[in-house]
């Protein structure tokens, strides 16, 4: 059998008729309309990332992909639960409940949760045809999704940029199928061809990819980080609660260091990143300022060394994916 038939028995590909099972993941400030729409057209999925954007912004964003083509694409919203009776807290609520009743008003083809439990808008989704997967970083968290009925679970290893666990990939993934009935994607650390087949091979249907195409021409990043990002080693990433509360990998920087050396000045999620991350994140990947600034990445960040269109990088890795499969069915 060739890799292009076993791709297309693939979860998503074979349930949404695209021709490769390959996600890119919804990065916050990174991943608008335009990149997601030039990946779906290329024959992935593209996915809006939402974390910033009003329920007016997002379903913008969403019709730019639409102007782009008619292909799948998703939305990745923050789920999270903020208890807090402050203004803050409630601010974020709503801005969540907006960008949710937004993309079921537009009926977008997928929504993911980027963080928390969509449990309370599964239903709806599913009447408005709306498939639902959820990010997950553990066999305990994967159990209580599936429970509650998600369409697929998107397994993120420690090794992937932005929002983190604690559980390597190549552990996480095995585990999650093992333990669950729905569709697994990988993701976490993954960045090529290479990847994408050994997702395959660890029992998941597709690949969820953000730092590779942050170093994408769509990508709304600054050329400053994109070109720091081309730039990076394998050890050049850490991981900080600086940014939002939560742990988030990124490229090590003035930033980084100065929340390592003042951990007791941290605020819980979303404080810190209300008062702290927002603005550092425009300056880090819209401005450019890739000292002060955050600047998310995952340890594939050392896979990365090129700046192309979304479309060139969704061939790469289809073209490694096939000569790493050849190798392998080659071997005695």
């Amino acid at each position: 059998m060739k890799l292009d038939q076993v791709l297309k028995r693939t979860f998503l590909c074979e349930r949404l008729g695209v021709e490769y099972p390959i996600m890119q993941a919804g990065m916050g400030q990174v991943a608008y309309g335009r990149l997601a729409g030039a990946v779906s057209s290329a024959g992935g999925i593209g996915v809006i990332g939402s974390g910033y954007l009003t329920g007016d912004e997002l379903r913008r964003e969403i019709r730019i992909v639409r102007d782009i083509t008619d292909r799948p694409f998703g939305v990745d919203i923050l789920f999270a639960k903020v208890t807090g009776e402050d203004e803050d807290s409630r601010r974020y609520t709503r801005q969540v409940e907006d960008q949710i009743a937004v993309a079921i008003d537009e009926c977008v083809p997928i929504l993911i949760s980027g963080l928390g439990n969509p449990l309370d808008v599964i239903s709806e989704c599913r009447e408005a045809g709306i498939l639902v997967g959820s990010v997950v970083g553990t066999v305990r968290h994967a159990l209580r999704l599936a429970n509650d009925g998600v369409d697929f679970l998107i397994a993120s290893g420690h090794e992937g940029g932005g929002h983190v666990g604690r559980v390597g990939t190549i552990s996480l993934v095995p585990a999650i199928t093992a333990a669950v009935k729905v569709p697994v994607i990988a993701g976490g650390g993954l960045a090529d061809g290479r990847g994408l087949l050994a997702a395959l091979a660890l029992g998941a249907q597709g690949v969820w990819m953000g730092t590779r195409f942050i170093a994408s021409t769509e990508a709304r990043g600054h050329e400053n980080y994109k070109a720091r990002l081309v730039a990076a080693t394998d050890e050049d990433t850490v991981i900080s609660r600086g940014h939002s509360g939560k742990t988030v990998r990124m490229l090590r920087n003035r930033f980084t260091d100065y929340w390592a050396a003042n951990e007791d000045k941290l605020k819980p999620y979303p404080h810190q990143l209300q008062e702290v991350g927002t603005a550092a994140s425009v300056l880090g990947r819209i401005e450019g300022d890739i000292e002060n600034g955050v600047l998310p990445a995952g340890q594939s960040a050392a896979l990365v060394h090129s700046v192309k269109p979304a479309a060139s990088i969704i061939e790469d890795i289809i073209c490694e994916a096939r000569e790493a499969f050849g190798i392998f069915r080659e071997a005695p």
